[in-house]
């Protein structure tokens, strides 16, 4: 029975969430390069052995594969799964047969087919963000303090029980969340808050403290907080229903704040401001996944939504293997006007790999310690 549940509280929610966006992230990938004129040999959910496939009328061969951590599509000349170039069997090719090579084609249809899958990994969040909005609205607050933390970094900085945040480091906040979500990547970091107090706009600057949190279902983490509080009251706690039109903006704009909250992440780790073990793996994916599972189908379809931002986001990174690297080395070849030399693209992509499995390892590391810990 524990292994009953563990597999339908966890494995599943896990190998559905990520499905859906390896596939989304993939389709991306193969619907631009057919759009492109490029050949496409297989479209694989999953790596490993084939469990199941066909092929088509155009000789793609569809297959679902035994491990459900990820996918490709390979095109015709591709070396291996990450679309690396044959050399020797692409200059063995006619003009017309490298024309439908990934590899062989123009510099614009290469960079559109590859930028297609972190392309489609937002538009999938877009989508269910906007789905999610229309059906159930949109819950809101507004950024008024009901109560300040004695001692607090906002105690100290003069914030007073009343007051409406306005501006962060002057860009403007319309909700409470607003508050949150830009203080919380940012422990340590000073920032410029500006409150309105009565007909007065007041400037003070405050340190966001490192404090560690705990969700509702008991995952720690550390975060930056002000030590400030709202109320239903204070706050005018609300649902505004939302059109089609309004929905979209607001799933483009949730979209947006995924990626803006990342990239700020990622900066003040560098900067020593936020700790690395917040990076998670599979392990953690997997976890959230049956927890969020536990919240209802939207709950886990909104994981999923911020997952396939996370993946876009990843496979953007400049690293040869990925996406991002592909790219990366496109635009080398723009700049310069000829192709990186083989030798040069093999070393990269042995590097690129080396980083992408330490990156896995970390991750996978951290995931274990969270769990023991």
């Amino acid at each position: 029975m524990a292994i009953f549940g563990f597999l339908t509280g966890y494995i599943i929610p896990f190998v559905l969430v990520l499905s859906l966006i390896v596939f989304v992230h993939e389709m991306g990938h193969y619907l631009v390069g057919r759009w492109s004129g490029i050949r496409v040999l297989a479209f694989s959910l999953g790596f490993g052995p084939e469990i199941v496939g066909f092929n088509d009328r155009h000789g793609t061969r569809w297959k679902l594969s035994l491990i459900p951590l990820g996918g490709y599509v390979r095109f015709f000349g591709d070396a291996d799964a990450s679309s690396k170039g044959n050399a020797a069997e692409l200059n063995a090719m006619s003009s017309e047969e490298r024309a439908r090579t990934l590899n062989g084609a123009k510099l614009w249809k290469r960079a559109a087919t590859v930028a297609a899958g972190p392309i489609a990994n937002f538009l999938l969040a877009i989508l269910i963000f906007s789905v999610t909005f229309s059906l159930y609205g949109k819950a809101v607050s507004d950024p008024v303090v009901a109560e300040v933390k004695p001692a607090s970094a906002a105690a100290e900085a003069g914030v007073e029980p009343g007051d409406v945040l306005f501006a962060l480091d002057g860009s403007r906040v319309k909700t409470f969340d607003d508050v949150v979500r830009y203080v919380s990547v940012r422990p340590e970091v000073p920032i410029v808050v500006t409150v309105k107090r009565g007909d007065q706009h007041i400037d003070m600057t405050l340190t966001p403290r490192r404090t560690e949190t705990t969700d509702r279902f008991g995952n720690k983490m550390e975060v930056g907080q002000i030590g400030i509080m709202t109320t239903a009251k204070s706050g005018n706690f609300r649902v505004e229903k939302l059109g089609v039109a309004e929905s979209i903006k607001e799933g483009v704009q949730q979209t947006w704040n995924i990626v803006s909250g990342t990239y700020d992440y990622i900066h003040n780790m560098l900067a020593g401001h936020m700790n690395a073990d917040q990076l998670g793996g599979p392990i953690r994916v997997a976890q959230a996944s049956g927890q969020v599972a536990t919240l209802g189908v939207a709950a886990l379809l909104q994981l999923a939504a911020v997952l396939s931002v996370s993946i876009g986001l990843l496979n953007l990174m400049p690293i040869p293997v990925l996406d991002g690297g592909h790219l990366f080395l496109y635009a080398i070849e723009a700049v310069r006007g000829k192709p990186v030399s083989a030798y040069a693209q093999e070393i990269a992509f042995r590097v690129g790999m080396v980083m992408i499995l330490s990156l896995m390892v970390f991750a996978t590391w951290n995931d274990i310690s969270r769990l023991i810990g």
